[in-house]
């Protein structure tokens, strides 16, 4: 699972130029798009976000982290994800999410 992690890439709501993207809400709706109902075909059922593609907040700078695995799942989701950042000149970095420090006795 750790590998996995390893294999991420944010998408930063920050241009090329240091501007913060618009509309705010670009990480939920983009996300929005990649996203299901579980448990599928169900009166229960609730929206969720894809787990390879979520949306998550570094500091003060919405991001969307994007697994690696979606190349392999989805290429044309992964694809345009990719030239989504590209057209917008959005920052892309490698990097991964860590999980919080376990909680001091």
């Amino acid at each position: 699972m750790a590998a996995d992690k390893a294999q991420e890439f944010f998408i930063q709501g920050v241009t090329l130029d240091g501007k913060t993207f618009r509309p705010s809400d670009w990480a939920e709706r983009l996300c929005g798009v990649m996203s299901c109902f579980r448990p599928a075909n169900t009166r229960d059922a609730h929206l969720y976000y894809s787990d390879y593609v979520r949306p998550i907040m570094v500091g003060n700078l919405k991001c969307v982290v994007v697994s690696s695995t979606l190349e392999q799942l989805e290429p044309a989701a992964y694809k345009f994800l990719l030239s989504f950042a590209a057209e917008n000149e959005l920052q892309v970095v490698q990097a991964c999410v860590l999980p919080d420090p376990p909680a001091r006795a």
